[in-house]
């Protein structure tokens, strides 16, 4: 972005292209819904209260998929909860993206010989960013939303393969 300053007006005036406007705005403006499943759930409400503030990366809980563009799985997912998992990605707006949580979610952790836990929530859905650890600290969810916002800034919002595709 270039800015200049005309010394006759006190307005600044700035120039950039859209795709970086956009790219800019859906980078600091990651809505997320709440898929809280088990322990990791603890700490994902850590990270949105007042210690870790996830508010200030302009990331805000909505308790509607239609409402959100963020997916954080939390916890051990069986594969009952995977169809319920499923169905709530898919009434999601794209662009959509997720955030594997917890070594759970990510392979099934220590609960991974179990017939009802699925290997991994990547079975059902694309995940965009793991989150290791049992349970992740607030910090560890909060780089991992700041490589998203990485990679959403990296994409072009007019890309025409993608555009063709979806």
């Amino acid at each position: 972005m270039k800015q200049y300053q005309d010394k006759d007006l006190s307005a600044d005036i700035v120039l950039t292209k859209l795709e970086d406007l956009i790219s800019w705005s859906r980078a600091n403006s990651q809505w997320y819904l709440l898929f809280g499943l088990a322990c990791c759930a603890i700490e994902l409400m850590q990270t949105g209260g007042p210690r870790a503030d996830l508010d200030r990366f302009g990331s805000f809980p909505r308790a509607s998929p239609r409402q959100a563009d963020l997916m954080i799985v939390a916890g051990t997912l069986t594969y009952k909860m995977g169809v319920r998992l499923k169905r709530l990605y898919d009434q999601m707006a794209e662009p959509k993206y997720v955030i594997s949580m917890g070594s759970c979610a990510t392979c099934g952790g220590l609960f991974s010989l179990g017939y009802s836990v699925m290997k991994g929530v990547d079975k059902i859905v694309p995940v965009d960013i793991y989150v290791p650890g049992c349970p992740p600290r607030p910090e560890a969810l909060t780089e991992g939303l700041l490589h998203l916002r990485d990679k959403v800034r990296r994409e072009k919002p007019f890309d025409r393969k993608r555009l063709v595709q979806g």
